[in-house]
């Protein structure tokens, strides 16, 4: 399956290396054009923090709460964002590659035009996000937590979703069909328009009782 085309982050052709303060940030402090790599960003509660046109590269976040942060234009390459505290977000032209989310909680952000691309994302929070124009591909989501999103145009390769929350979320149109799982927090009324594979029918027969005959 070839995933839809999204836009890409705009970015200069030559960008310096910056590096962050090491206090803590300033509450809605802009940080634009450079390339961030080969450190640890610690400890950092920053609100309303935006980046604009940044490259972190091999960069490990720890112990990071920035709520409703600000990333239009930026790629994360080869990050551990893992536990992160994005809540609220605005993600825009933003790209997740070969990157470990694990427990990333982006609950109630607003995502549109973002790539996440081999990413290791078990026990990522969703929840009630707002997607748009969005690819997931070889990625990793068990356990994890679309629990009433709104996703359109999201698309789904060849990712594991086991035991993934999509409760109270409406999955018509989606194409799930090249993805793994043997079970999905789901109801019949948000399945519906759902496109999966033959195989997976057995699946949601089972999750909802039915008996598929031969």
């Amino acid at each position: 399956m070839s995933l839809p085309k999204i836009d890409a982050p705009k970015m200069p052709k030559e960008l310096p290396e910056i590096t962050l303060p090491s206090e803590e940030m300033e509450s809605e402090e802009n940080y634009h054009t450079g390339i961030i790599s080969d450190c640890t960003i610690d400890n950092q509660s920053g609100y309303k923090v935006a980046f604009d046109k940044i490259i972190f590269r091999n960069v490990i976040f720890t112990r990071i709460s920035m709520k409703e942060i600000e990333l239009t234009d930026v790629i994360f390459d080869r990050c551990d964002l893992s536990n992160v505290d994005f809540g609220e977000a605005t993600i825009h032209r933003t790209e997740f590659r070969n990157c470990k989310i694990i427990g990333m909680d982006l609950t109630g952000a607003t995502i549109r035009n973002v790539l996440f691309q081999s990413c290791l994302g078990d026990y990522a929070t969703f929840r009630m996000a707002n997607f748009k124009q969005i690819n997931f591909q070889d990625c990793s989501l068990l356990s994890s937590d679309f629990y009433e999103s709104t996703l359109l145009k999201v698309h789904f390769e060849t990712c594991q979703l086991d035991r993934s929350q999509f409760t109270g979320s409406k999955l018509s149109g989606i194409d799930i069909s090249s993805c793994e799982f043997t079970s999905l927090g789901v109801s019949i009324d948000d399945l519906r328009g759902c496109i999966i594979s033959r195989g997976q029918a057995s699946v949601f027969a089972s999750l909802f009782g039915l008996v598929l005959k031969e």
